[in-house]
């Protein structure tokens, strides 16, 4: 299966462009299913029956996984199976009759405007790491982007004279604005701690970590992690809860959909209403709460 598999690999990345932690996600799930299919004696995803495919689905059901993981692989599988007939390798329908329950969509965990503060206050900007953290900490929360696309943000995506970054992809490009805050912290980690942290004076780098290599993905996370318990903060932050934030607390504060959809980077609007659908029940809860003709 491996030959396939890398084929299958090459085809996401060179003819989808597809992020590589979709490209990961997708040769996790096939190595899974390859490694099942191995068991049962099939050294090829072509020696599968429809019947493999069922008793593999039902191992994951059996096993506890979610009705959102099980989607996910069945989805995997689809794609894979899809390109395997395209590629003249497979004439045969494997995955007829297998459906997947609706994965119930939980909605993301969004900070508070009072958790947002203190955990943008905590860095000190009395030393070069503070000064890096801050500004690092502000441009999350003032564009929402991926920790994927801030730790690929270079130098000259960022104008600190117009105000905004150049968010680019293979596929697509956004320009998101900064508000004052987060122009001020970027300002003062480009001219008193970047220079100072990298490695090199031809680095592109916009973030650096303490050794001036551009900063990894583990990294970000454990920055957000360690300010995250000094602010006190309960439940599990990373970057993406910056995002859920920056997002909901547009759409609380009177901003159009459309225009939140295009920060984010959004192909598909339905992305975006997840987060009407997070206002909706906050208000749809304090109404049910505080109104005195509610219950």
């Amino acid at each position: 299966m491996n030959q396939t598999l890398e084929r299958y690999v090459d085809y996401l990345k060179n003819s989808h462009r597809c992020l590589d932690n979709t490209v990961q996600s997708y040769r996790r799930d096939l190595t899974q299913y390859g490694d099942f299919l191995l068991k049962r004696g099939k050294t090829t995803p072509q020696q599968a029956t429809n019947q493999d495919v069922k008793d593999f689905i039902l191992s994951l059901r059996s096993a506890g996984k979610a009705p959102a993981s099980v989607s996910r692989m069945v989805a995997s599988l689809r794609s894979y199976y899809r390109f395997l007939g395209v590629d003249g390798s497979l004439h045969e329908d494997l995955l007829k009759g297998i459906h997947t329950e609706k994965a119930t969509k939980k909605l993301p965990q969004v900070l508070t405007g009072e958790e947002v503060e203190k955990l943008l206050s905590q860095p000190k900007t009395g030393d070069l790491k503070g000064i890096r953290d801050k500004a690092m900490l502000e441009l999350l929360y003032a564009t929402g982007i991926r920790v994927s696309e801030l730790i690929a943000l270079d130098v000259e995506d960022v104008n600190l004279d117009v105000g905004f970054i150049r968010c680019a992809s293979d596929i697509k490009e956004r320009i998101i604005p900064l508000y004052p805050v987060a122009v001020k912290a970027l300002q003062l980690y480009i001219k008193n701690a970047r220079n100072f942290l990298q490695e090199s004076t031809a680095s592109a780098a916009l973030f650096v970590n303490m050794s001036g290599e551009r900063l990894t993905r583990q990294g970000c996370w454990k920055i957000i992690k360690f300010y995250a318990d000094a602010a006190g903060i309960r439940g599990e932050i990373t970057p993406h809860t910056l995002r859920h934030s920056f997002a909901a607390h547009l759409l609380e504060n009177g901003a159009d959909l459309k225009s939140v959809q295009e920060m984010l980077g959004h192909s598909d609007i339905s992305s975006t209403q997840i987060y009407a659908q997070l206002i909706k029940s906050k208000f749809s809860s304090v109404y049910a709460k505080c109104h005195p003709r509610a219950n």
